[in-house]
């Protein structure tokens, strides 16, 4: 890994406050990172050097201790005072652990530095073409655009433009820039990003100009609030944006733009909801990146710049509460951070709690509760997938991670348990105008730091003791140590309003009950009647019935036209009822889907379903093989796991 360090070296201990991170906080904690990288096309990386600011919290220590994962790192010098490079340290890769990397271990002059002392280095380094956090994207996979962040993915597209993109969800933050790959550190960061000069580069932080340099572009940026590495966001390429509110624009391929700003054109009324709900916006700007189909997420949180799939240019708004959601993420999860993965819930649990808050003050409280109710079908659906392959200590609200893949342990278990919990105690401590002051409370006690789930659980006691001690024996009834850590579905049957979702399932109900009718017939305005999420409800309603026979399916499609549908929700539940059924006139369809998009919210469940048909294994195997590298390397990676390939 690299061309200077001596020979590898054992494993380091694991960092004291995260089971998934090598990095030695509790004697070295980095506070700030200043990219200088350029991006070359031709050989498919990121080469320059970061500049790692860092503080001594303990001791004198004589090493520091990185996250790092298939990075080449040229050399380590000290910088002096003036920014000039110094001499150089000696700097060593341990063993290969195959779930965390191969830690870089710094030596640091012994004895010259004390508690509280600062240190500046510089490490010269590129990525490598096994870079988890990067993904090259072919010029027909794309319009025309360039993305990275610590999953990175250039590409190109009509105009052939280069395009790569990266993201850091978990622990893939180590493979675009040797850090403490840690949510329990938090670092301010800087960048200057050379790129051609046809392209514009983005960044989960503050634009703060650009320069011509021969036949290259040079983008600054500044992110002065600090942030953990896995929001570290980087996009290269042929973008261009529409202002869309007073501080959000929407990026995207020039042939899109339009439509995506008409999409987004509420943004700014989610953000101001949440505000009312919470406390200020303090990222300056929110501006939002539509990617390339094959982004694996619906949405990532980066501040300053969301990055959003193309999947949701349903053309009439019915899907942007995703960005409800990423927005809730600018308080929860972005302010107020997980320690760790293993309390990933105090993320997403919270960021869906109040999305559905947002979605609630805008649409009424029957929409939020609506909401709830198609979030149980898939936090119901991963409690089954992880009892199916033998992991259902994966379905309790915080898991241990130890010797194990954050990314093996993804799901909707922490956004819709996380969520129920948090519905439980509103209604238990009687209801929103109780329980919304704590939110904001929470927000304003714990921002800027990570925090764990007994940290949430001790300042909601404070809180309710001092703002509600006639509520605090409630609290004690709560069975905390089974909502933590039982697997499974949660232990308390949350009711929702059905309001909106008893029409979806008495239409399902019909169609069940006429399984055994040729040629069934009900009104088609039953169906176009539903607003888009009713139509969902109602494919999941039939999806929890038995499979239906093929004669009842080709009624309904003729019925409401479905396999041609583009909103790709609908398509998805769609094409997923036909599979539990081994209707096999949806496998081209399946297919022409599942090898245009990479969002892992459809892939994953559509791939494990159509290898589960009574003639789809091998159908299954060949599609992935053949168009495997469409995909982003994590999504690759979990859609290999589910079908027993091995990489």
């Amino acid at each position: 890994m690299s061309s200077t360090a001596a020979a590898t070296r054992p494993l380091p201990p694991l960092c004291p406050n995260d089971p998934n991170s090598y990095a030695n906080t509790d004697k070295v904690k980095v506070t700030h990172l200043h990219l200088a990288l350029a991006a070359d096309f031709d050989r498919r990386i990121l080469h320059g050097h970061v500049d790692v600011t860092a503080k001594i919290v303990k001791g004198a220590p004589d090493e520091l201790v990185l996250d790092a994962s298939y990075l080449n790192v040229k050399r380590i010098v000290e910088l002096k005072d003036d920014g000039s490079e110094g001499r150089e340290l000696q700097h060593q890769f341990a063993d290969r652990d195959e779930k965390l990397g191969s830690p870089l271990t710094i030596a640091l002059a012994p004895g010259q530095n004390a508690s509280g002392d600062s240190l500046k280095i510089r490490i010269h380094y590129e990525t490598m073409d096994k870079c988890t956090a990067i993904q090259w994207l072919e010029p027909r996979l794309v319009i025309g655009f360039l993305f990275t962040h610590p999953e990175h993915v250039p590409m190109a597209g009509s105009g052939f433009q280069p395009d790569s993109w990266e993201e850091a969800p978990a622990i893939h933050a180590r493979s675009l820039v040797p850090c403490q790959d840690t949510p329990s550190v938090k670092i301010t960061y800087s960048s200057e990003i050379s790129a051609p000069s046809n392209l514009r580069a983005l960044m989960s932080a503050l634009r703060k100009g650009e320069e011509e340099v021969e036949d290259r572009k040079v983008f600054k940026f500044e992110q002065p609030i600090a942030m953990p590495s896995y929001l570290i966001a980087l996009a290269i390429g042929n973008i261009d944006g529409r202002q869309v509110g007073q501080r959000s624009t929407v990026w995207s391929e020039p042939e899109v733009v339009d439509a995506a700003a008409w999409e987004f054109s509420e943004t700014e009324t989610f953000i101001a909801t949440g505000e009312k709900l919470l406390t200020p916006y303090v990222w300056g700007i929110y501006d939002l990146l539509l990617l390339p189909s094959s982004f694996p997420y619906g949405g990532m949180e980066n501040p300053c710049l969301t990055f959003v799939t193309p999947t949701l240019l349903a053309g009439d708004r019915s899907l942007v509460d995703v960005v409800a959601h990423e927005i809730a993420h600018s308080w929860m999860g972005n302010l107020v951070t997980t320690q760790n993965w293993e309390h990933f819930w105090l993320n997403e649990g919270f960021t869906v709690f109040i999305e559905r808050k947002i979605e609630g003050r805008l649409h009424g409280q029957p929409v939020l509760e609506f909401d709830a109710i198609i979030g149980m079908k898939a936090l119901k659906e991963s409690v089954e997938h992880f009892k199916d392959i033998g992991r259902p200590e994966f379905s309790v609200l915080v898991p241990s991670l130890k010797n194990e893949d954050p990314d093996d342990a993804f799901s909707s278990v922490p956004y819709e348990k996380g969520f129920n919990l948090l519905f439980y105690l509103e209604k238990l401590v009687g209801g929103a105008s109780v329980f919304e002051p704590y939110l904001a409370a929470h927000v304003e006690k714990f921002s800027h730091t990570s925090i764990t789930t007994t940290d949430f659980k001790s300042f909601l006691y404070e809180y309710f003791r001092t703002h509600h001690p006639d509520k605090v024996p409630a609290l004690d009834s709560v069975d905390w140590e089974a909502w933590f850590k039982k697997p499974g579905m949660p232990i308390v049957d949350n009711k929702f309003d059905t309001t909106l979702a008893n029409a979806c399932e008495e239409l399902a109900n019909k169609w069940d009950s006429s399984r055994d009718v040729q040629n069934p017939t009900f009104p088609k305005s039953d169906f176009e009647r539903f607003t888009t999420k009713q139509k969902m409800m109602f494919l999941e309603k039939l999806l929890q019935k038995k499979p239906l026979p093929h004669h009842t399916l080709k009624s309904i499609d003729a019925a409401y036209d479905l396999t041609p549908v583009k909103n790709a929700e609908i398509r998805f539940r769609w094409q997923w009822l036909c599979l539990m059924a081994d209707y096999e006139d949806i496998f081209g369809e399946v297919v022409a889907f599942i090898t245009s998009v990479g969002r892992m919210k459809f892939v994953r469940p559509l791939y494990r379903q159509l290898s589960k048909c009574k003639n789809g294994a091998q159908l299954a195997r060949k599609t992935f093989l053949e168009h495997r590298s469409f995909y982003h390397p994590i999504c690759a990676t979990m859609v290999a796991k589910d079908l027993g390939i091995k990489s």
